[in-house]
């Protein structure tokens, strides 16, 4: 389903900034006259920030878009990834959800066929989407808020992790790097991920082929550590070679 004008409106504002009326109601199709009443609903939710003749998305909102906007590219594949990893899933099991949107896409996948589950997580878009479900008891980190990620990290979380252990850890990764490891360009959320990386009995990689070859500023650990990887059928067969010499199952959902 196509998105509704005001959304149309929002995620223009955050990719063009500053834009007249008479540019939004070209771009979104709509008179002069309708474009003004949605500003004004914009406005009054306090999504956006009105001026003489046009209007700018609200700082704190532009953070919430960002995350929308990378929840949604390669959408497809992140389901698919989601859909094959939600099978390694066993009821009774404490698991972990990390802040990855390809791991977001887990939590979907879980609430349209529901177990019981412990789960963890660092994300609150994870903890609001398995909220309310009676098989699911979910445990939200506490810590320093990443608005950007929708994530918690940061020393408290940490904490928390090193008395705990999970049977599955489910992690994503914003680079699978050259020299096999996983990167993210956050320090804190680094640490936290490396600390999950060592309590739990099963780790889960799920990172769209467009992760792998990239380069991000701080490790959190290496492939090998991970228990089986979870991408889409666009990897590179170089990727799959190597992966192979590492004595790392992968499975590329279709």
């Amino acid at each position: 389903m196509p998105p509704d004008r005001l959304t149309q409106i929002r995620r223009y504002l955050y990719l063009n900034g500053m834009t007249g009326i008479h540019e939004l109601a070209e771009k979104v199709d709509a008179s002069l006259a309708t474009i003004r009443r949605d500003l004004q609903r914009l406005e009054e939710q306090g999504v956006i920030i009105r001026t003489h003749g046009g209007a700018a998305i609200a700082e704190t909102v532009g953070m919430e878009i960002a995350f929308e906007a990378r929840e949604h590219q390669r959408l497809e594949d992140k389901r698919a990834i989601a859909d094959a990893a939600f099978a390694q899933l066993r009821p009774g099991s404490a698991v972990f959800f990390d802040a990855g949107t390809t791991v977001l896409q887990m939590a979907h996948r879980l609430r349209l066929d529901p177990m019981p589950l412990t789960v963890f997580s660092n994300n609150i878009a994870v903890a609001e989407a398995l909220m309310g479900m009676d098989q699911v008891q979910v445990i939200l980190l506490g810590g320093r808020v990443r608005a950007g990620n929708r994530s918690v990290v940061g020393v408290l979380s940490e904490q928390v992790i090193d008395g705990l252990w999970f049977d599955q850890l489910y992690l994503g990764a914003s680079a699978v790097q050259p020299d096999n490891t996983i990167a993210t360009p956050d320090s804190d959320e680094a640490r936290l991920n490396a600390a999950m990386l060592k309590h739990a009995t099963e780790r889960y990689l799920l990172a769209d082929s467009s992760k792998f070859n990239r380069h991000s500023t701080y490790r959190v650990g290496k492939l090998d550590q991970v228990s089986r990887v979870f991408t889409d059928s666009g990897l590179d067969e170089e990727w799959v070679g190597r992966l192979a010499q590492l004595n790392i199952p992968l499975t590329r959902a279709p």
